[in-house]
Protein backbone atom coordinates (compact mmCIF):
# COMPACT_ATOMS: atom_id res chain seq x y z
CA UNK A 1 0.00 0.00 0.00
CA UNK A 2 1.14 3.16 -0.87
CA UNK A 3 2.56 5.53 2.08
CA UNK A 4 0.49 8.28 3.45
CA UNK A 5 3.06 11.11 1.68
CA UNK A 6 3.44 9.66 -1.40
CA UNK A 7 -0.66 9.08 -1.50
CA UNK A 8 -1.28 12.60 -0.56
CA UNK A 9 1.38 13.88 -3.20
CA UNK A 10 -0.80 11.65 -5.91
CA UNK A 11 -4.18 13.14 -4.99
CA UNK A 12 -2.55 16.52 -5.36
CA UNK A 13 -1.37 15.93 -8.40
CA UNK A 14 -4.43 14.43 -10.14
CA UNK A 15 -5.86 17.87 -9.22
CA UNK A 16 -7.62 17.29 -5.90
CA UNK A 17 -7.05 20.34 -3.70
CA UNK A 18 -8.89 19.12 -0.54
CA UNK A 19 -6.23 17.10 0.84
CA UNK A 20 -5.86 16.09 4.29
CA UNK A 21 -3.20 13.51 6.17
CA UNK A 22 -3.15 15.92 9.32
CA UNK A 23 -3.45 14.06 12.34
CA UNK A 24 -6.34 15.99 13.60
CA UNK A 25 -8.22 15.01 10.63
CA UNK A 26 -7.29 11.45 10.79
CA UNK A 27 -8.68 10.81 14.06
CA UNK A 28 -11.64 12.78 13.88
CA UNK A 29 -12.69 10.68 10.40
CA UNK A 30 -11.59 7.35 12.28
CA UNK A 31 -14.57 6.82 13.74
CA UNK A 32 -18.73 7.10 13.13
CA UNK A 33 -21.66 6.95 15.46
CA UNK A 34 -20.42 3.42 15.43
CA UNK A 35 -18.03 1.48 18.61
CA UNK A 36 -15.44 0.59 15.16
CA UNK A 37 -12.20 3.22 15.26
CA UNK A 38 -10.29 2.78 12.19
CA UNK A 39 -7.45 5.65 11.14
CA UNK A 40 -7.60 6.71 7.45
CA UNK A 41 -4.16 7.41 5.47
CA UNK A 42 -5.96 10.48 4.28
CA UNK A 43 -8.89 12.81 4.19
CA UNK A 44 -10.12 14.02 0.76
CA UNK A 45 -13.33 16.49 0.71
CA UNK A 46 -14.21 16.73 -3.30
CA UNK A 47 -15.18 19.88 -4.40
CA UNK A 48 -16.83 18.31 -8.03
CA UNK A 49 -17.37 15.50 -10.07
CA UNK A 50 -14.40 15.14 -11.90
CA UNK A 51 -12.76 15.64 -8.41
CA UNK A 52 -14.18 12.24 -7.49
CA UNK A 53 -12.95 10.66 -10.95
CA UNK A 54 -9.76 11.61 -10.08
CA UNK A 55 -9.87 10.21 -6.43
CA UNK A 56 -10.94 6.58 -7.77
CA UNK A 57 -8.44 6.57 -10.65
CA UNK A 58 -5.52 7.30 -7.54
CA UNK A 59 -7.05 4.20 -5.97
CA UNK A 60 -7.00 2.38 -8.89
CA UNK A 61 -3.07 3.17 -9.26
CA UNK A 62 -2.21 2.93 -6.19
CA UNK A 63 -4.41 -0.03 -4.87
CA UNK A 64 -5.77 2.47 -1.99
CA UNK A 65 -9.29 1.08 -0.95
CA UNK A 66 -11.62 4.28 -0.80
CA UNK A 67 -14.73 4.92 1.66
CA UNK A 68 -17.66 7.71 1.09
CA UNK A 69 -18.46 9.28 4.22
CA UNK A 70 -21.19 11.68 4.09
CA UNK A 71 -21.92 12.43 8.04
CA UNK A 72 -20.52 9.80 9.59
CA UNK A 73 -24.35 8.90 11.17
CA UNK A 74 -23.19 5.11 10.93
CA UNK A 75 -23.77 3.11 13.95
CA UNK A 76 -22.19 -0.04 11.91
CA UNK A 77 -18.60 1.36 10.95
CA UNK A 78 -19.88 1.91 7.55
CA UNK A 79 -17.96 5.64 7.32
CA UNK A 80 -14.58 4.54 8.57
CA UNK A 81 -11.90 2.67 6.28
CA UNK A 82 -8.10 2.63 6.46
CA UNK A 83 -7.06 4.04 3.24
CA UNK A 84 -8.74 7.31 1.50
CA UNK A 85 -11.59 8.85 3.36
CA UNK A 86 -13.75 10.78 1.01
CA UNK A 87 -16.09 13.19 2.74
CA UNK A 88 -19.29 14.80 0.69
CA UNK A 89 -20.54 16.71 3.07
CA UNK A 90 -18.40 19.84 3.12
CA UNK A 91 -18.35 20.55 -0.47
CA UNK A 92 -21.41 18.37 -2.52
CA UNK A 93 -23.92 19.72 -0.56
CA UNK A 94 -26.30 21.47 -2.85
CA UNK A 95 -29.86 20.87 -3.99
CA UNK A 96 -29.65 21.35 -7.87
CA UNK A 97 -33.28 21.73 -8.82
CA UNK A 98 -36.84 20.82 -7.24
CA UNK A 99 -39.18 20.15 -9.95
CA UNK A 100 -42.64 20.42 -8.34
CA UNK A 101 -44.32 19.66 -11.81
CA UNK A 102 -42.11 16.51 -12.16
CA UNK A 103 -42.13 15.50 -8.18
CA UNK A 104 -38.27 15.08 -8.14
CA UNK A 105 -35.12 16.84 -6.78
CA UNK A 106 -31.62 16.85 -7.99
CA UNK A 107 -29.36 16.88 -5.28
CA UNK A 108 -25.24 16.37 -4.27
CA UNK A 109 -24.90 13.45 -2.21
CA UNK A 110 -23.70 15.49 0.57
CA UNK A 111 -27.08 17.16 1.23
CA UNK A 112 -28.94 16.79 4.35
CA UNK A 113 -32.08 15.20 4.26
CA UNK A 114 -33.21 18.06 6.33
CA UNK A 115 -31.84 20.53 3.93
CA UNK A 116 -34.19 19.20 1.11
CA UNK A 117 -37.00 19.26 3.01
CA UNK A 118 -36.90 22.66 3.46
CA UNK A 119 -36.07 23.04 -0.17
CA UNK A 120 -39.50 20.57 -1.05
CA UNK A 121 -41.73 22.07 1.72
CA UNK A 122 -42.67 25.32 -0.31
CA UNK A 123 -43.97 23.07 -3.43
CA UNK A 124 -45.85 20.82 -0.73
CA UNK A 125 -43.41 18.29 -0.88
CA UNK A 126 -41.24 16.56 0.82
CA UNK A 127 -38.78 13.60 0.93
CA UNK A 128 -40.26 10.07 2.37
CA UNK A 129 -38.02 8.22 4.34
CA UNK A 130 -37.09 10.37 7.54
CA UNK A 131 -34.44 8.12 9.25
CA UNK A 132 -34.30 9.36 13.14
CA UNK A 133 -30.75 11.13 12.17
CA UNK A 134 -32.79 12.87 9.72
CA UNK A 135 -31.52 16.52 10.92
CA UNK A 136 -27.94 15.33 9.88
CA UNK A 137 -27.43 12.26 7.54
CA UNK A 138 -26.99 12.67 3.98
CA UNK A 139 -28.48 11.80 1.15
CA UNK A 140 -25.81 10.10 -0.10
CA UNK A 141 -25.14 8.26 3.04
CA UNK A 142 -28.89 7.07 2.93
CA UNK A 143 -28.69 6.06 -0.63
CA UNK A 144 -25.98 3.95 0.17
CA UNK A 145 -27.42 1.67 3.64
CA UNK A 146 -31.16 2.15 2.09
CA UNK A 147 -32.29 4.25 4.97
CA UNK A 148 -36.08 3.96 6.11
CA UNK A 149 -37.72 5.72 9.14
CA UNK A 150 -40.68 6.01 10.86
CA UNK A 151 -43.12 6.64 7.51
CA UNK A 152 -41.42 4.19 5.22
CA UNK A 153 -44.09 1.90 5.10
CA UNK A 154 -46.21 4.85 3.79
CA UNK A 155 -43.49 6.42 1.66
CA UNK A 156 -41.12 3.86 0.85
CA UNK A 157 -37.92 3.01 1.31
CA UNK A 158 -34.42 5.21 -0.22
CA UNK A 159 -34.96 2.80 -3.11
CA UNK A 160 -38.45 3.44 -3.70
CA UNK A 161 -37.81 7.06 -3.87
CA UNK A 162 -35.10 7.40 -6.39
CA UNK A 163 -35.53 7.61 -10.17
CA UNK A 164 -31.76 7.91 -11.33
CA UNK A 165 -28.45 8.24 -10.05
CA UNK A 166 -25.29 9.70 -11.74
CA UNK A 167 -22.83 6.86 -10.80
CA UNK A 168 -18.40 6.59 -11.16
CA UNK A 169 -17.73 2.48 -12.17
CA UNK A 170 -14.42 1.21 -11.32
CA UNK A 171 -14.82 -0.19 -14.84
CA UNK A 172 -17.06 0.19 -17.50
CA UNK A 173 -18.28 -3.54 -18.12
CA UNK A 174 -19.57 -3.26 -14.16
CA UNK A 175 -23.17 -2.48 -15.46
CA UNK A 176 -23.28 -5.45 -18.26
CA UNK A 177 -21.06 -7.56 -15.90
CA UNK A 178 -23.81 -7.25 -12.83
CA UNK A 179 -26.70 -7.40 -14.78
CA UNK A 180 -25.52 -11.16 -16.56
CA UNK A 181 -25.10 -12.26 -13.00
CA UNK A 182 -28.75 -11.80 -12.39
CA UNK A 183 -29.35 -13.45 -16.04
CA UNK A 184 -27.48 -16.34 -15.12
CA UNK A 185 -29.53 -17.30 -11.97
CA UNK A 186 -32.97 -15.81 -12.62
CA UNK A 187 -34.98 -18.13 -10.70
CA UNK A 188 -32.97 -17.78 -7.94
CA UNK A 189 -33.29 -14.10 -7.72
CA UNK A 190 -37.35 -14.02 -8.35
CA UNK A 191 -37.39 -16.75 -5.32
CA UNK A 192 -35.25 -15.22 -3.11
CA UNK A 193 -34.85 -11.41 -3.73
CA UNK A 194 -37.35 -8.59 -2.27
CA UNK A 195 -39.74 -10.70 -0.78
CA UNK A 196 -40.83 -8.18 2.33
CA UNK A 197 -41.01 -4.59 2.17
CA UNK A 198 -38.43 -3.51 4.84
CA UNK A 199 -35.60 -5.25 2.83
CA UNK A 200 -32.78 -3.29 3.20
CA UNK A 201 -29.62 -5.42 3.92
CA UNK A 202 -27.04 -7.17 1.18
CA UNK A 203 -27.78 -6.28 -2.63
CA UNK A 204 -31.31 -6.09 -3.83
CA UNK A 205 -30.79 -7.98 -6.70
CA UNK A 206 -34.87 -7.88 -7.39
CA UNK A 207 -33.77 -5.14 -9.42
CA UNK A 208 -31.47 -6.75 -11.96
CA UNK A 209 -34.74 -9.32 -13.05
CA UNK A 210 -35.39 -8.30 -16.69
CA UNK A 211 -39.11 -7.15 -15.94
CA UNK A 212 -37.96 -4.62 -14.07
CA UNK A 213 -34.32 -4.27 -14.35
CA UNK A 214 -33.14 -0.69 -12.73
CA UNK A 215 -29.40 -0.56 -12.27
CA UNK A 216 -29.72 2.68 -10.21
CA UNK A 217 -32.07 1.13 -7.44
CA UNK A 218 -29.94 -1.88 -7.13
CA UNK A 219 -27.20 0.04 -6.22
CA UNK A 220 -29.20 1.51 -3.45
CA UNK A 221 -28.04 -0.10 -0.50
CA UNK A 222 -24.49 -1.23 -1.51
CA UNK A 223 -22.97 0.84 0.82
CA UNK A 224 -20.49 2.33 -2.03
CA UNK A 225 -19.19 -0.90 -2.85
CA UNK A 226 -19.73 -1.04 -6.69
CA UNK A 227 -19.90 3.21 -7.82
CA UNK A 228 -19.35 6.26 -5.99
CA UNK A 229 -22.51 8.47 -6.73
CA UNK A 230 -22.34 12.13 -7.95
CA UNK A 231 -25.66 12.65 -7.85
CA UNK A 232 -29.21 11.57 -7.75
CA UNK A 233 -32.71 12.17 -8.78
CA UNK A 234 -35.25 12.01 -6.29
CA UNK A 235 -39.02 11.71 -6.19
CA UNK A 236 -40.93 13.42 -3.47
CA UNK A 237 -44.42 12.41 -2.63
CA UNK A 238 -47.26 14.89 -1.32
CA UNK A 239 -47.43 15.86 1.97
Amino acid sequence: MTAAPELVAELRRAGITDVDDSVLARALYSSDASLYRVVPQVVVRPRHRDELDAVLAVSQATGVPITMRGAGTSIAGNAVGPGIVVDTLKHLNRVLAVDPDARTATVEPGVVHAALQVAAAPHGLRFGPDPSTHTRCTIGGMIGNNACGSRALGYGRTVDNVVALDTIFPGADVPARLTALADAHLAHVRTTFGRFSRQVSGYSLEHLLPERRSLDRFLVGSEGTLGRRCRWWARSPGC
